[in-house]
Formats: C-alpha cells, structure tokens, sequence
C-alpha cells in the first residue's frame, strides 16, 4: 500500500464512519470512491457489504475502469461500482459519495413522478460549487432504481448529460448521488444536500395544508 493510496484509503474511511454517525450510511448501505489516477483511470473504493461504522483502511479496494479489476481476491467492490466510474468520467469527478439518508429516501418515492426534485431559495445552497447565490434552483433529478447496473449506468450517464449543471442525483427509494473535484468537496455536497432534503422532508410535516 503506498502513502497516497493510504492516505486516500484513511480519508475514505474517516468520511465513511462519519457518515454512518449521522444516519446517511447506515448497515452496509452506501459507498463511496475518490479517483487515485486519471490514467490510468484508478479508483479506491469502499467494499461490498462493508459496515460503514466500522470500516478500516485494509479493506479499501483499487478498481479500474472494467470494475472486476481490483487488486484485492477477498473482497468485492461495491455492487454499484459501475456507476461512480460513470459519475467520474461524465463529471470529472475527484470523488463520488452515495448515501442512503431517510430524507433521501422519502423524497425519492414522494417526487419521483415529477422526475426529480427542485431545491431553491435556501442559504445552504451557496454551499455547493459554484452556486453564489440563495436564489439558484437546483434540480436534484430522480432514476428509477434497479439491480441491472449496466442498465442502471446507461441511465445515469443519459441524465447527467441531460443536467449538466446538476450537482447530484436521487435513485428511486435508494438514496443521493453526489460527488466532487476532490474528497473535501464531495463530502461538503452530500452535507449540503442531505441538510437540504432534511430540511424539505421536515417542512412537508410542518405547512399548513390549504
């Protein structure tokens, strides 16, 4: 294991257990990768079936683009491996971030007729890449789930063409998508989005109804 790889492999882990302290992450739900080279393409990423509260450095795995090239014989990379490859080589990402939040996961099943769900009007907002102002409208678009991860990746890849300007996504009563150019800005979108889906869910109980 060489220092770089380690040293992505400790953060990966620590990102992981905090997520699972908050409920984004809980029994053996979510995974998360962050990109080690471009080329070759090489991702470490968490491993299938892993506790996410009581991960360690060791069990963190190396894939390539064809996701059953991992250097490691004992583990298996996360069932949805394919899809942060796609994340990565449609966004450019340094790291992609998938959680499994209850807020995330009301909101998917409640907005998924309408295809996705728009954020707007929040301070939270400014805390996303980019974005300078409360007044920015995000749309959070929605993909049916499915355990066909190819198909599964066809249709993420098609959406974010579809969004460019997206900054994460919701699998139907799954869970976020979410990434960016590095591991400290990953984990600040999945702390932005998750307040804000929080935020929403609990406001659906609060308003009164007209």
């Amino acid at each position: 294991m060489d220092e770089a790889f380690r040293d992505t492999a400790s953060a990966l882990v620590a990102i992981s257990r905090s997520f699972y302290a908050r409920g984004w992450a809980l029994g053996t739900s979510g995974n998360f990768s962050a990109v080690l080279s471009q080329d070759p393409l090489r991702l470490a990423i968490t491993p299938s079936g892993a506790d996410k509260g009581e991960l360690n450095a060791e069990r963190i795995l190396t894939i390539g683009p064809e996701i059953n090239e991992t250097d490691d014989l004992n583990e298996k990379p996360s069932a949805e491996a394919l899809l942060h490859i796609t994340v990565v080589l449609a966004r450019g990402a340094g790291a992609v971030f998938h959680t499994h939040s209850v807020w995330s996961t009301i909101l998917s099943s409640v907005h998924a007729p309408a295809g996705g769900v728009m954020i707007e009007g929040f301070e939270m907002l400014k805390g996303l890449e980019g974005v300078k102002s409360h007044e920015h409208r995000e749309w959070l678009p929605i993909i049916e789930n499915s355990q066909d991860m190819p198909a599964l990746a066809e249709s993420v890849s098609h959406t974010l063409k579809k969004h460019p300007d997206s900054h994460g996504f919701l699998l139907k009563q799954h869970g976020l998508y979410t990434w960016g150019g590095n591991l400290a800005q990953a984990k600040r979108h999945v702390e932005i989005l998750e307040f804000l889906l929080e935020t929403l869910s609990r406001l659906r109980v609060v308003e009164p109804k007209i």
